[in-house]
């Protein structure tokens, strides 16, 4: 589409009752970021209340038709999804606003290929928009869903706002007011804070013109390096209060350790693969139908309506002359219309069949369901489906097929336990016991937890240096590498309660296996598996590289050198915020150059910081690398000396010994 085209939903999908919006952009330095909002706005043009403001913050419409589904990696950047669902939008909703806003005083025109693409309930794509020329603009309206006689529209609008989130904000309605109150909420950690809207205005014919400045706005984050106080801001709040589970557990009252807590799920009678599979199957689905977070946080990105979801395990359903029995069915019904997903689930190693999953397909299409869903541990990868079906194009109905892992399931929820929050106590309850079961040895959900067959023979390539380029192996190790680190993303994702994810530095518009081919002849080259990892609130991008040659695994971040001070200041003030980190840890003076910069172990280092400093006066410094090396494990599996295991362990160890305590000040300030 072309900036103020547009196009009715109905005429592009029979599937468009829920769709799919992504919004993308890469970067050159894989720092570049944004948050998305929606605005719900009435026939004035204006936000009814402050639940029509949805942000990061806010991240649910109150009546479910909205929900920010966070990011997701894409072969060039990052993509952020929202979910709508059209038929729960009230009538008195005229037209769905759907925005981001860069902070910190970046820009839009710092980012490559930015983007919106719209996909319907299926999966399929039907519309994309590119906004070619951003600029120097901190916010964009990407487009607009709106109603047009019963129908529901897209029409691509690409306005951008030099004032950020500011004016797009107040220009809908939103009024944060700035007082003595706010700054008393502020300090008690913002639960308080209330928005008012202004009186509803006419709605304008175009979109309006920005204000200049504004004195009190709701800011997408507060900058972690001011150095003086500011007045703080009224922001919009959730709908309700959210319970969490608390870190520290309970003194147990039991005598010792051999007395075990009763579970509600338990797993000591797991004898067989299928056992897994059923009670795993039901374990989860029972879950995501009494919590209702929970099981719309899984089913949302697979284009399912907000509304009320029923589950069922071993259902028999009519296939040819042998009927087939998928492992769970979901059912979601909304305003009278049902949306239902057959469910195909594996535990421990078992890979999914494709002609399990093909005839699940051809009996959805006959029923006129609309997805199948597969579950194992293994991690999908863009561009690379775990299991090859074949769509009859012939048939009006389409079925989309899509995958989750256990460890996605972790992930989700630990999010809402531990910082999200949900509904009550109970349903918080029923999480961490479905996270106790994921989590038992016994249970087979453990994730990724192989490096495939191809491991051995690459590793034993490299070191007797017989491994050539194009050899496929390399390119199964590459896959499997890749999965691994989303995984990790995963994993500490949900420990933080931030978003983490993998940094792909890919050419603009790189196909998925050309990057992946170009990998495998890298690793050939240098024995060498590498990646990034982007934390939300860290000074930097974590590094990890796995040398297959040595052995050896190390964990890294560049800092840059503040802008103002003396070298001798910058390292003084750096070893003082790394007195609680390992001994061992290495740190890297970067030089403006070829010439490398001093290097020494923070152990060697603290009671002498000047030997970070360069010899001559006139050297300039770039920056710092911290790095912390580990010896790998060799095996493939998830033995504790297994090479999943210590890849996590590092990640963990850099983040929570390392990164804590380094903030975003450290870069900007003397």
């Amino acid at each position: 589409m072309v900036m103020g085209s547009n196009v009715s939903l109905s005429a592009l999908s029979e599937n468009a009752d829920s769709v799919i919006v992504r919004l993308g952009w890469g970067s050159p330095t894989g720092e570049g970021d944004a948050d998305v909002s929606v605005l719900l706005l009435d026939g004035n043009g204006k936000v009814r209340s402050d639940t029509d403001f949805c942000f990061y913050n806010n991240p649910v419409a109150a009546d479910g038709s909205v929900q920010l589904l966070g990011k997701a990696p894409a072969a060039d950047g990052s993509e952020d999804r929202i979910s709508f669902d059209l038929t729960a939008v009230p009538p008195e909703v005229d037209r769905m606003v759907v925005a981001a806003s860069r902070y910190e005083g970046a820009r839009f025109g710092e980012l490559e290929g930015v983007r919106l693409s719209l996909a319907d309930g299926s999966g399929e794509e039907l519309l994309r928009f590119a906004v070619d020329d951003a600029g120097s603009v901190s916010a964009i309206i990407f487009g607009e869903l709106y109603r047009r006689a019963g129908d529901w529209k897209f029409r691509a609008v690409g306005q951008g706002y030099e004032t950020g989130l500011a004016g797009l904000a107040t220009d809908f309605g939103v009024d944060i007011e700035d007082d003595a109150a706010a700054a008393e909420s502020q300090d008690n950690g913002g639960i308080d804070d209330q928005p008012s809207t202004t009186a509803p205005a006419p709605a304008p014919t175009d979109l309006p013109t920005p204000p200049a400045t504004l004195a009190a706005v709701p800011a997408p984050r507060r900058p972690a390096d001011e150095t003086e106080p500011r007045t703080p801001t009224r922001r919009p709040r959730t709908a309700k209060k959210r319970v969490t589970l608390p870190r520290a557990a309970k003194k147990t009252l039991a005598e010792n350790e051999s007395w075990r807590e009763a579970r509600l799920f338990p797993v000591s009678a797991l004898k067989s693969d299928r056992d897994r599979e059923t009670r795993a199957t039901s374990v989860l689905l029972s879950v995501m139908a009494q919590v209702p977070e929970f099981g719309r946080r899984l089913t949302a990105a697979f284009g399912s309506p907000a509304g009320r979801m029923e589950t069922f395990t071993e259902v028999t359903l009519p296939h040819g002359d042998s009927p087939r029995r998928p492992d769970g069915v979901i059912r979601v019904e909304r305003a009278g219309k049902l949306w239902t997903a057959l469910v195909e689930t594996k535990t421990n190693g078992n890979a999914l069949k494709s002609e399990q999953v093909q005839a699940y397909m051809d009996i959805a299409a006959r029923r006129g369901y609309e997805a199948v869903i597969t579950l194992s541990n293994d991690v999908a990868l863009e561009g690379s489906p775990l299991v090859e079906v074949k769509i009859d194009g012939r048939r009006k109905h389409k079925v989309a097929l899509w995958h989750l892992s256990w460890a996605e399931v972790a992930h989700q929820a630990q999010v809402l336990i531990r910082h999200e929050g949900v509904g009550n106590a109970a349903h918080a309850w029923l999480l961490q016991e479905l996270l106790h079961y994921l989590r038992h040895e016994n249970s087979g959900c453990h994730g990724f937890q192989n490096m495939g067959p191809a491991w051995v023979p690459v590793r034993n390539g490299i070191d007797d240096e017989t491994l050539c380029q194009g050899d496929p192996r390399a390119l199964e190790v590459v896959e499997s590498w890749e999965r691994l680190i989303r995984q990790v993303c995963l994993r500490l994702g949900g420990e933080l309660g931030q978003k983490v994810l993998p940094v792909q530095r890919a050419r603009r518009g790189d196909d998925p296996k050309v990057r992946r081919d170009r990998l495998a002849d890298q690793l050939c080259l240098d024995g060498k598996l590498q990646a990034e990892l982007r934390i939300e609130g860290a000074p930097g991008v974590l590094a990890i590289s796995a040398d297959l040659r040595t052995g050896r695994l190390r964990t890294s971040i560049e800092i840059p050198a503040p802008e103002q001070g003396y070298p001798l200041s910058w390292a003084k003030r750096l070893v003082r915020r790394l007195a609680d980190a390992p001994a061992d840890l290495h740190i890297e003076t970067l030089l403006d150059g070829p010439t490398a910069g001093p290097r020494g172990t923070l152990e060697r280092l603290r009671p002498e910081p000047a030997d970070m400093l360069p010899k001559s006066n006139a050297t300039q410094i770039k920056g710092f690398r911290l790095s912390l090396l580990k010896n790998m494990g060799s095996t493939r599996g998830n033995a504790e000396s297994g090479f999943i295991r210590s890849v996590n362990d590092a990640v963990h160890r850099f983040y929570t010994t390392v990164a804590v305590h380094l903030d975003t000040t450290t870069p900007k300030t003397a």
